[in-house]
């Protein structure tokens, strides 16, 4: 079987991967809702929107509504990647979200996951 590039696949399928990491370390499905809509512009209830329609993951991203200019300060490494590295734009905005949501696992206070 072919591997699908995660920007082809749904988001319906990711985002709740993201919510299971997140909780299996005790954090709440709001706080990760908290640092998506912070990303990309997006509401809780139109995260919600978007997880019971047919959106592609890199469409959830081309279609953010404000993307946060403050994005440029999310640094660190996401799968031994550095993220502030990646040329890609729309794989830099993926692994921004998974930096953030990676840093709540990791148990640290939502002052310090979100770049102020």
């Amino acid at each position: 079987m072919p591997r699908q590039a995660v920007t082809d696949m749904l988001f319906s399928r990711v985002y709740p991967m993201l919510i299971q990491k997140a909780e299996r370390k005790g954090r709440l499905r709001s706080e990760v809702d908290q640092v998506t809509a912070w990303l990309t512009g997006y509401t809780p209830d139109q995260i919600l929107l978007c997880l019971g329609s047919s959106l592609t993951y890199g469409d959830f991203f081309r279609q953010a509504p404000a993307y946060n200019p403050d994005a440029a300060r999310i640094t660190g490494k996401v799968c031994g990647i550095q993220v502030e590295t990646i040329a890609d734009p729309l794989m830099k905005q993926i692994r921004q979200l998974d930096k953030l949501v990676d840093d709540l696992a990791r148990g640290k206070p939502m002052s310090r996951v979100l770049p102020s």
